[in-house]
């Protein structure tokens, strides 16, 4: 069953116990990272962001979404996307316009109605790539724009993780510990879900500390469990409808550049892995149509944007069961845990700190992700307008700390400093001669996965 080489395409062949077993062992390595959003968001909106019962439940349902719309021929799971937590942060704090005198559980709807957007600008992307192909479409998202947008992404991040830590800077880098131990000496299934465990060993730390009296450096308990007490075992997920505004639709939409091309990516690292052409069969196209509008119903009802993971590509690689169903297991397994609060809560009591240590690393790896894309593309820096578009891209993305703010008729509208940096990279990569950027002629180089701790060691 472990052997890679002798690849499983239909796990009914293994009998329904180990076949039920694998699409735990699936769920579990997309859990960490899945449910770290949610956490994230609410650091963000101190205590009224996302809901991590929405959130698991649209991973499953985006999931079986993702698979309809691919004919149910590839196998990929669908998570929380990290590239929009730097919009969150942004609509959080936003404080003109209608967004004057407004609680941040008021203003997280119009975040989530600035990730439908986003979730539409996939369908755009891929009637582009039905009537052009592929390659001519990629041509104006070379790696040496993409690249510097992602590096602006895990940087713009980086002074959230530091605070989180600063409030017990000893859980942090207990968890940060675990995550680098397991990552690098761990093997099979460990080392395919460090941020997990570095979230359940920290918390087992934070348990006895905090029996023991030890609190945080503000003299605040380590931890609270008022919220698990008063939650219910079971109960339906809280939905919230989505609310739409200009300028958090201008805030969270142009993010989807950089999501749509990790889906790309994660889409050719997973044809890699299995031995099938899924840009061809079922086609790219429907792979995003697919991902876009699970993002989309997740926001609509309250929920994160949806994104395929690179961890996806571990499990495969590990298991070297390759057959759709178990992926899909895993999703219904994602759906029956969103109907148990309390478990949600207990989720929810995770420290700051911890979310500062697993941040640490993580965003971290969003930046590092983004300049393994411009050297494994092999992007030539001697050029003056890669330099150009690189050095723009980059001091906008990060010296545009407060964004852009204008008037439009009689509507407020605020640009982020990570639109900004899209807009001015993509715009420059189309004025300037010498883009010879062709998709596809460096395979490995375009396997832009977005966060994983696993990346793809071969190509098939």
């Amino acid at each position: 069953m472990s052997n890679r080489f002798e690849a499983i395409r239909d796990a009914k062949a293994l009998g329904v116990p180990r076949m039920l077993l694998l699409g735990l062992q699936h769920m579990f390595a997309m859990f960490g990272a899945t449910i770290l959003v949610p956490i994230l968001v609410n650091s963000y909106f101190h205590g009224e962001g996302l809901s991590i019962q929405v959130t698991l439940f649209f991973a499953g349902i985006g999931t079986l979404f993702f698979h309809v719309c691919s004919k149910m021929k590839v196998p990929a799971f669908l998570g929380s996307s990290f590239a929009f937590l730097g919009g969150f942060a942004t609509v959080a704090e936003l404080d003109t316009g209608i967004f004057a005198g407004m609680t941040y559980g008021e203003k997280l709807p119009y975040a989530c109605g600035g990730i439908v957007v986003a979730g539409l600008l996939y369908l755009v992307l891929a009637l582009v790539i039905k009537l052009a192909g592929v390659k001519r479409v990629m041509r104006f998202l070379p790696p040496v724009v993409t690249g510097p947008i992602i590096i602006c992404i895990g940087l713009s991040l980086a002074p959230s993780a530091v605070n989180n830590a600063s409030s017990n800077w000893f859980l942090a880098m207990i968890a940060l510990a675990v995550i680098i131990i397991f990552n690098i000496w761990g093997k099979g299934m460990w080392k395919i879900i460090p941020i997990l465990l570095g979230v359940v060993i920290s918390y087992c730390a934070a348990l006895i500390m905090n029996a023991l009296g030890f609190t945080n450096a503000d003299g605040s308990a380590i931890l609270d469990f008022s919220g698990v007490a008063s939650s219910s075992i079971a109960g339906l997920p809280p939905f919230e409808w989505c609310k739409f505004n200009l300028t958090a639709i201008l805030v969270m939409a142009p993010i989807a550049l950089a999501t749509m091309m990790e889906h790309i990516g994660d889409i050719s690292a997973i044809s890699a892995t299995v031995g099938e052409n899924y840009l061809e069969d079922p086609g790219l196209h429907r792979t995003l149509i697919g991902d876009g509008l699970a993002t989309s119903l997740s926001a609509l009802f309250g929920g994160p944007a949806n994104t395929t993971y690179g961890e996806n590509t571990g499990v495969l690689e590990l298991s070297g069961v390759y057959d759709p169903k178990v992926i899909r297991l895993a999703a219904l397994y994602a759906i029956i845990l969103s109907f148990i609060p309390k478990i949600s809560a207990v989720i929810g009591s995770l420290p700051s700190a911890i979310i500062g240590g697993v941040s640490f690393i993580l965003y971290g790896m969003i930046s590092a992700i983004g300049v393994r894309n411009v050297v494994e593309n092999k992007v030539d820096f001697t050029k003056s307008r890669n330099l150009i578009i690189a050095a723009v891209i980059l001091v906008c993305g990060l010296g545009f700390s407060d964004g852009l703010t204008f008037t439009v008729g009689h509507t407020s509208v605020k640009l982020t400093a990570l639109a900004i940096a899209a807009l001015a990279g993509i715009l420059l990569n189309a004025v300037l001669p010498g883009n010879d950027y062709s998709f596809g002629e460096n395979p490995k180089g375009d396997m832009n996965r977005g966060v994983s701790f696993n990346p793809q060691k071969k190509l098939h």
